[in-house]
């Protein structure tokens, strides 16, 4: 196995650090035109961290129309960007010594997310990741929505046959099942331990995938 396949959100980057400034933009702006009333629903997006966009509106809006959550979910991408850019987020500890010694142990890296182009290009762009991550996929190329098919597609143009995927959520996890590949779960902010328990491995942090990744090449 020298391939390693990242969720962005809540494994490498912390999403949480901006999350509540750029959801609590959105709120204000729809208490400005009278279209909210109420607290900021911040638990509720918690609770579904990592689903694609699309689906975080629908839940969170149910009432607004397709057109509506559109350009609700344009302005929310635009302030998380500008948070980015001005380095009101963070990478979790250790993501870039991690990348480092992946790369010297010959290991490919790639990131495959539920976020948009843009937002997960700022990241990349902000930290530097491009100087080990060999290509970014965002789940906006894939029809289905699925992490499972934005997995394989990876998989099926680097013609990558044995890899890990590591991500905090039950999609990162499902994706590298339903792939055949290695699953290391990350007990980070947004994990869930129902969720994590269906992992080959799980971790507390991203160092200690030094010891995960020498154990599977050691067997």
């Amino acid at each position: 196995m020298k391939s390693v396949i990242f969720d962005m959100d809540g494994t490498l980057f912390q999403t949480d650090k901006i999350l509540e400034r750029s959801l609590e933009d959105v709120f204000n702006y729809l208490a400005y035109v009278n279209k909210w009333e109420g607290a900021m629903p911040i638990d509720a997006f918690r609770e579904i961290m990592g689903v694609p966009l699309p689906v975080v509106w629908e839940t969170l809006l149910p009432n607004y129309s397709i057109e509506e959550r559109e350009q609700i979910n344009n302005y929310f991408q635009e302030r998380l960007i500008e948070n980015i850019k001005s380095g009101k987020g963070a990478l979790y500890p250790n993501v870039k010594d991690l990348f480092e010694y992946l790369k010297s142990e010959g290991f490919s890296i790639f990131i495959a997310s539920n976020g948009v182009p843009p937002y997960l290009n700022a990241i990349v762009q902000y930290y530097n990741l491009d100087n080990w991550v060999s290509e970014t996929f965002s789940i906006e190329q894939i029809k289905s929505y699925s992490k499972s098919d934005l997995v394989k597609n990876i998989l099926t143009k680097y013609g990558i046959q044995e890899a890990a995927v590591v991500g905090d959520r039950l999609s990162d996890i499902k994706a590298a099942k339903d792939n055949g590949l290695t699953a290391v779960g990350c007990s980070f902010d947004f994990a869930k331990e129902e969720e994590l328990s269906q992992a080959d491995f799980v971790i507390n942090d991203l160092i200690e995938l030094k010891g995960v990744f020498a154990n599977i090449l050691i067997r």
